[in-house]
């Protein structure tokens, strides 16, 4: 037995990612494990916080198995099929909004499944006002975050290719795991030169081992929930060396132009 199958969560092991009844017991996982609800509350609250003020409706991709709209109320949530919870089924490339009319749209862990991202970023321009907003968590590439997202997560991840695209393989099964540090990390003066509708707010680089310890949604939580400030108060203190252990960030991109 390898490491990842000890480690798998019984809820879902075995179960197809791309069956919506892995992403409802997925939502099960991370009601129960405390630690991991308490990773999603606090990536939330800092999605909330950055949020503009003013006019149109916030869009929730990839709601999935998350609970965003507890905490930030009236979102419209969405996902790439039906399950609890969901308001809208709709593809990331082709957004049933007219111009100009979201203030902002928000995700989870979303983008790396993008199979176009570009199209995505377009789409967004399009439906996003001035001022407004795309507010995102997402995997980050570092020293220490390839090592984990190559030998423990479920994910495809491929840091060295210089594609964006890659094949469609299911609705949840297509990744890059590194996709959002390639896009505005890596490839930062292609996505100012290809977008310049977008300007990158910020990325701020987090959490380089509660997510592990969590277990996520696929695999056995590692530590109990009461010592999530533990680890916090552990990661906040090792701030400046972000840059070479985060596993991922807060990717925030104003809409600058039409």
């Amino acid at each position: 037995m390898t490491l990842k199958s000890w480690l798998s969560n019984p809820l879902t092991r075995g179960m197809d990612i791309d069956n919506p009844k892995t992403t409802e017991l997925r939502r099960q996982v991370i009601q129960e494990k405390s630690f991991l609800r308490k990773i999603y509350l606090e990536w939330y609250s800092a999605i909330d916080a950055a949020l503009p003020t003013g006019s149109g409706s916030v869009l929730e991709i990839g709601s999935g198995a998350g609970f965003m709209n507890d905490h930030i109320p009236d979102i419209i949530t969405s996902d790439v099929f039906w399950s609890s919870g969901v308001n809208l089924v709709l593809d990331g490339g082709h957004l049933p909004f007219r111009d100009l009319t979201l203030r902002a749209i928000i995700m989870t862990n979303v983008f790396h499944h993008f199979p176009n991202p570009q199209r995505f970023l377009w789409e967004a321009a399009r439906c996003v006002r001035l001022g407004g907003t795309i507010v995102m968590i997402e995997p980050w590439v570092t020293s220490w975050s390839r090592l984990i997202y190559s030998k423990l997560h479920h994910e495809p991840f491929s840091p060295e290719t210089m594609k964006w695209e890659f094949q469609q393989r299911g609705p949840l099964s297509g990744a890059n795991t590194a996709l959002p540090w390639i896009v505005f990390q890596r490839d930062r003066k292609r996505f100012e030169s290809e977008f310049p509708q977008w300007r990158l707010k910020a990325v701020k680089l987090m959490m380089p081992f509660s997510y592990i310890v969590s277990g996520g949604v696929s695999l056995k939580s590692l530590s109990p929930g009461w010592s999530y400030g533990l680890w916090r108060t552990l990661e906040h203190n090792l701030r400046p060396l972000m840059p070479r252990l985060a596993m991922f960030a807060q990717i925030v991109l104003q809409k600058l132009s039409y």
